[in-house]
């Protein structure tokens, strides 16, 4: 007699249907075949992390050969950091950074995009980073990225993982900001490199003109100048990209965003245009999305001070023509917030996910 808890058994056709699903989704990212796919997924108990684990462990070491010692002293190691000033140290609350992943294609004309910068710079467990960037990629699947400090190899490294994005390049030397644009639903157009006059640290503003559903959209990522020091060349590269998004035409929809580490004073100072919004203030100002640069919670720096700041911004124009598809900002949250197995997180800063519906 059968057991009566065979009924509550998933049937033979949905494991397989969602088996199949995983193995094209492995294939994807890693430009594998089905075989390669179903053989890494299955040593893997259909976990889909860990199979791209085993999988990306595979040759990792070769890709990044050419990187400097990764064992050397932090005393060695640029570190990133702000100049500690009173009343800097605010308490984060005790919300939950949001959890909630962009469901799969039902959510088929929402644009997604996740911003981050990446740290390339640091060298520390950068192989195992890099992974860690791929796995989010695969669980949120954003149409968008927009990248920043990245570095050559890291480059190498997603054009032969994640080989369902087109890669967009800011620079080929040093470090530089980039984006990767989902081929299957973000169609490329054109792209340029804007330059920034007077930067002291090899910065500038990457654009591209693409197609989403029909829709223009233009594209810019950029990392402005750091440090507190540095505000007025700062807020000189906040207007070129302001600039941009003003003049944008008018059947154009323009997302800005990156490491921009902005202070809300100087973006005051600058002042955004009336038809420009900040996408965190727009959905509310959500504490859980607030502090993006967080070295009490985030231990990738060893930084004497507890710092927290809104460095990571996302600013968006809408289409303004009539019979335009209209987008609007609907969601956003922190990614990134899981330490990986090396004990330390994907990058110093959080990612911002963001997704977009139209309205």
């Amino acid at each position: 007699m059968a057991s009566t808890s065979d009924s509550d058994k998933p049937s033979v056709s949905n494991v397989e249907e969602k088996r199949s699903r995983l193995c094209d989704e492995f294939a994807a990212i890693t430009g594998s075949d089905s075989a390669v796919a179903q053989c890494y997924l299955a040593e893997n108990e259909w976990e889909m992390e860990r199979a791209l684990n085993s999988f990306f462990e595979a040759d990792m070491e070769r890709v990044f050969e050419d990187f400097p010692d990764t064992q050397a002293s932090p005393k060695t190691k640029r570190q990133k950091v702000e100049e500690k000033r009173p009343g800097d140290c605010i308490d984060l609350t005790a919300d939950s950074p949001a959890s909630t992943r962009k469901p799969p294609e039902e959510d088929d004309n929402k644009l997604s995009l996740i911003s981050w910068n990446v740290d390339g710079l640091d060298t520390d467990n950068l192989a195992e980073r890099a992974r860690g960037l791929c796995s989010y990629l695969v669980l949120y699947t954003p149409d968008v990225v927009f990248l920043q400090e990245l570095i050559p190899p890291y480059v190498q490294y997603l054009k032969k993982r994640a080989v369902s994005y087109l890669i967009i390049e800011g620079g080929e030397d040093g470090y530089f900001a980039g984006m990767m644009l989902k081929k299957s639903r973000v169609k490329f157009v054109e792209s340029q490199i804007v330059t920034y006059p007077t930067t002291q640290m090899m910065r500038n503003l990457l654009v591209a003109q693409v197609n989403f559903k029909g829709q223009k959209l233009c594209l810019m990522t950029s990392h402005l100048e750091s440090c507190k020091g540095h505000a007025e060349e700062r807020m000189k590269q906040l207007r070129v990209a302001m600039q941009r998004m003003r003049e944008a035409p008018d059947d154009v929809t323009v997302l800005f965003g990156g490491d921009t580490n902005l202070r809300d004073t100087e973006v005051a100072k600058v002042g955004l245009p009336p038809s420009v919004c900040d996408v965190w203030e727009r959905l509310g100002k959500q504490e859980h999305c607030r502090y993006t640069w967080d070295t009490k919670t985030n231990s990738n720096k060893t930084v004497p001070y507890i710092s927290r700041c809104r460095f990571d911004r996302i600013y968006f124009r809408p289409a303004t023509k009539d019979g335009v598809p209209r987008l609007a900002p609907d969601h956003m949250a922190l990614v990134g917030l899981e330490k990986l197995d090396c004990g330390r997180y994907t990058s110093d800063h959080w990612g911002v996910y963001c997704s977009f519906s139209a309205g």
